[in-house]
């Protein structure tokens, strides 16, 4: 899911809590064992690296580690009781992104321009959602970029790939040296999730983007509503 599209984390978290795991630790484990998942991704997809609109490549990188450094800590200073209220409408969020976040940057592209530097704001703050929860983050930057003039969306998935990877890792990096991870629940996701991440790249460009979108926005919305009930 996080190779064609994203949402990988509307499976993988969920699991973490049904297997016990609290939810903020699940939050942390859950950005953990998705990592190699998305770094095989990037690998697959290194050779269509680039910047793009005028923007470096390394400025996205450089923003988006300072992002998820900051919401890495924020998420372990918000107590558990205040996290379980704000998952399900993280998780609306996410799904309203994976449901309209094209279509929205599409839309205001023909009504707004953005330059460099408003980019790299938006790209901060979208890192520091990232670190903290992060579902449909890849969605939101692509989006986001999009209102830069000229860029093709397709073009930018492997720097899209790259940049979520490198704004999970400093998340990771805060979580494993805080204790925040929950190992035996974490290592089975990771052998998966590295298997699924260079499966997904290479499926992206076998099977039919409309019916991969369908298949993740339904898993989505299930979860959305499952937490929401949940949180009753």
């Amino acid at each position: 899911m996080n190779a064609v599209a994203g949402g990988g984390s509307f499976v993988s978290f969920p699991a973490l809590i049904m297997a016990g795991v609290p939810s903020v630790e699940a939050n942390a484990s859950s950005t953990v064992a998705l990592l190699p998942g998305s770094l095989a991704s990037s690998w697959t997809f290194r050779r269509g690296l680039r910047g793009f609109g005028g923007v470096g490549l390394r400025s996205l990188l450089a923003v988006s580690v300072a992002g998820g450094l900051a919401g890495a800590a924020l998420l372990l200073a918000t107590p558990q009781r205040t996290f379980d209220a704000v998952i399900p409408w993280l998780l609306l969020l996410a799904t309203l992104s994976f449901a309209f976040g094209r279509d929205a940057g599409t839309a205001l592209r023909s009504r707004v321009r953005i330059g460099r530097r408003p980019v790299l704001v938006v790209q901060f703050l979208l890192a520091v959602y990232g670190g903290y929860f992060g579902g449909a983050v890849g969605i939101m930057m692509m989006a986001a970029w999009h209102l830069l003039d000229g860029v093709d969306l397709k073009a930018i998935t492997p720097a899209r790939t790259l940049i979520v990877s490198a704004t999970n890792a400093v998340a990771v990096a805060a979580f494993i040296a805080l204790g925040a991870v929950w190992w035996r629940e974490t290592l089975v996701m990771v052998a998966a999730s590295t298997l699924g991440g260079f499966a997904g790249a290479h499926l992206t460009l076998r099977l039919d983007a409309r019916v991969l979108r369908a298949v993740i926005l339904a898993i989505t919305a299930t979860m959305t509503v499952a937490f929401f009930l949940r949180t009753r």
